[in-house]
């Protein structure tokens, strides 16, 4: 049986999905870009299985779910910075190492508590259905503050992403502001994750700016086309995932493949041309 977009939109869990799903992708693309361009895209994956362990913690411990992940994931996001950046692990090699040892936890406490159960399944490939009233509150407010942050550090974010040691040249404290970013990136992280899943998560994070660099230059216009994107995918993908009873975070995924195929071909025409 057919529905119409009306029909779909009255239905509370979906009514609750694009609330939450529309200012999460807008987080997502904006640090998204930054985090490209400071060829530091995997903290996304990284954190989401960060994420994945503080959900089985929570699940074992029968305590709610966001509550628990946020200060984990948090801290830990402070954690891979300090280790980049005080040993002789780089970058991708903090996030690898993070990862991995955050997933295996997981692992280990959902194989000695029992499996995985309903709510973890949801958080790890995705689900409509997983947002409850208060995660709704919850993730609005953190959502409003993480838009906020970066409005407000526009500028500096902006110096830090492109040139660190030329911010920090003219004053600017670039580790406080790659705190920061890492901060707004693992609230968004989390947030995402009911929708997205912890495995898909980092996607939406990384296809958006990648897909508007394959057309657009500046700063600017990348940033304000990722966020158009991204919130379109979102929106399409959660509307798509209803009809065709697929994943959410999985279609969402497929919708960002489509549009980087079309922005890399129209990108490569224009350069041919």
């Amino acid at each position: 049986m057919g529905y119409s977009i009306s029909e779909i939109l009255s239905y509370t869990f979906m009514q609750r999905a694009i609330i939450v799903g529309v200012p999460v992708a807008l987080c997502a693309a904006l640090l998204g870009v930054s985090l490209i361009l400071k060829r530091y895209s995997m903290i996304g994956d990284g954190l989401s299985h960060v994420g994945f362990g503080a959900l089985a913690l929570a699940a074992a411990m029968n305590l709610a779910p966001l509550k628990v992940a946020i200060p984990i994931v948090v801290l830990s996001s402070f954690l891979l910075l300090r280790i980049s950046d005080s040993s002789k692990i780089r970058g991708d090699g903090a996030v690898a190492i993070l990862s991995s040892s955050a997933l295996a936890v997981g692992i280990v406490v959902t194989s000695v508590t029992g499996g995985l159960n309903t709510d973890l399944y949801s958080y790890l490939f995705g689900s409509i259905l997983a947002l409850k009233q208060d995660d709704v509150v919850l993730s609005l407010v953190l959502c409003a503050v993480v838009l906020f942050i970066y409005i407000f550090f526009y500028n500096k974010i902006f110096s830090v992403t492109f040139d660190e040691n030329f911010s920090q040249a003219t004053g600017i404290r670039a580790k406080n502001y790659n705190m920061i970013i890492a901060l707004l990136t693992s609230l968004t992280v989390v947030l995402g994750m009911q929708i997205m899943g912890t495995l898909l998560i980092s996607s939406l994070i990384i296809f958006p700016g990648l897909t508007a660099m394959r057309v657009f230059k500046s700063y600017k216009s990348v940033v304000i086309s990722a966020a158009i994107q991204s919130v379109f995918c979102v929106v399409s993908g959660l509307i798509i995932s209803f009809y065709a009873e697929t994943a959410t975070g999985a279609t969402v995924v497929c919708i960002n493949l489509v549009c980087f195929v079309i922005f890399w071909l129209f990108g490569f025409i224009k350069e041919r041309n």
